[in-house]
């Protein structure tokens, strides 16, 4: 049974930043390309960033670019999110997800697995 359970998210003044955590079990994971998408209320579902299963790659959608960073660590299956000079249009739920094809990307369709979120709040 995969399971995919992300922490770290939290309350955090504009300017400021937080690490999320992606920590999977019950698939290997260093097969899988790993993807952070977000939902705020109201909105589509939104790709923010997606990583290659040897992290050698790694793609950002612009509005997150040069201010989150994305890392995966093999062989503590886990997979993280580093957002620095966070913004209130941040705010969303926060999910990571695995692509089997390995390579990561920014469509939610092609993601195999889907952890269950953790709320990111950004205080103006």
């Amino acid at each position: 049974q995969v399971q995919l359970v992300e922490s770290g998210g939290g309350l955090v003044q504009a300017g400021g930043s937080l690490r999320l955590s992606c920590a999977a079990s019950g698939l290997t994971f260093n097969t899988y390309g790993m993807g952070w998408f977000r939902q705020a209320p109201g909105k589509e579902r939104e790709f923010v960033a997606a990583i290659s299963r040897g992290g050698g790659t790694s793609w950002f959608a612009g509005s997150v670019k040069g201010r989150f960073t994305i890392s995966r660590d093999n062989a503590k299956n886990t997979v993280y999110l580093q957002m620095n000079s966070l913004k209130p249009e941040d705010t969303a739920v926060y999910s990571c997800a695995a692509d089997s094809r390995g390579t990561g990307n920014n469509r939610p369709s092609e993601y195999d697995y889907w952890g269950q979120g953790t709320q990111v709040t950004v205080s103006s």
